[in-house]
Order: C-alpha cells, then structure tokens, then sequence
C-alpha cells in the first residue's frame, strides 16, 4: 500500500480529497497482508478488530457520500444487514468475511465515494438533511477524515497487538 502526503500548498478541496486519501490508505496499509484469524484478533477488553473496522469504515463510506450525500438507496451489504437486531452488525459479521472480501468492501466503498463527489462542490448540500443541520460536502469530507483517521489510531493498536507491527 502507498500512502502519498497531501500536499501543504494544495487548494482546500485538494487537500480535503487528500487528507481523506491519505487516512484511508493507513487504515489499508495497517490491514494489509493480514488472514482471517488476524483481522479477527481482539486486543482485551476491547472486541474491536482489523477486519470489523475495514467493515465499519466501508459502511460509513457508503452511509455519508451514497446514501445522505447523493441520496441514494442503501446498498448491499447493507441494505439486506440485520442492523435491527444488532446495530453493530458491521463490526461483529466480519469474522465470518475473507481478508480479500474486507479489504475489497473498503476499498470499493471509497472509490464510489471518489467517483460521487467528483463533480461536486464543498458548498453543495447534500442530498438528505438532518433538520435544522444542513451537510455540505465540506462537512462531510471533514466528518469522513475524523472518522476514519481516529480509526486509524485503533488500527495502530490492533496491528501492533496481531503481529508486532507499528509506524505509521
């Protein structure tokens, strides 16, 4: 995995796209060339894992840029997810999901995330509302990079837990 550093003289929309960019890969990077078993590994007490934060991060995507965003229906996995009866489906169901499976739900869930948000601008409002609390697209890119990068600090725990690894 490359991990590229956003560049300290770039726009505002650029370096957003950037830092989201950036943190996604770390979460990629901190998972890669993990097994199944090794996703699935628990630092105690927590009942956090690699491969349930590759699921949940992919949700979140699809959650902020397809569903409010742009406004679109739910997609698979999620739509047909039993978030009733466990809201934490996401992070508990990948124990049962492949290595290639984690890393491929995240990895497409960003890149329909980059495809969506391509043309539009940080000041345009997404497409369902919270009442009285208007999204722009900024908001979100921000929320995302929060999100995922304070899931990266997890990530750092977990690998270090799996296999020794740390850095950034």
């Amino acid at each position: 995995m490359v991990r590229t550093d956003p560049d300290q003289t770039a726009d505002e929309r650029t370096s957003l796209l950037q830092f989201i960019d950036y943190q996604r890969a770390t979460i990629l990077l901190k998972a890669e060339g993990l097994t199944r078993e090794q996703l699935n590994q628990r630092l105690e007490p927590s009942t956090m894992t690699l491969g349930g934060l590759l699921k949940h991060l992919a949700r979140v995507e699809d959650s902020w840029i397809q569903e409010r965003f742009v406004g679109g229906s739910k997609l698979e996995p999620w739509a047909g997810a039993p978030f009733d009866g466990d809201p934490d489906w996401d992070w508990h169901s990948a124990k049962d999901d492949s290595a290639e499976y984690l890393h491929k739900l995240y990895e497409s869930a960003c890149e329909r995330s980059r495809t969506a948000i391509a043309d539009s601008g940080l000041d345009d409002l997404a497409a369902v509302q919270s009442p009285g609390h208007p999204w722009t697209l900024r908001w979100v890119l921000l929320h995302l990079i929060e999100e995922t990068a304070r899931h990266a600090g997890h990530a750092d725990l977990l690998r270090e837990a799996v296999d020794g690894l740390v850095g950034d």
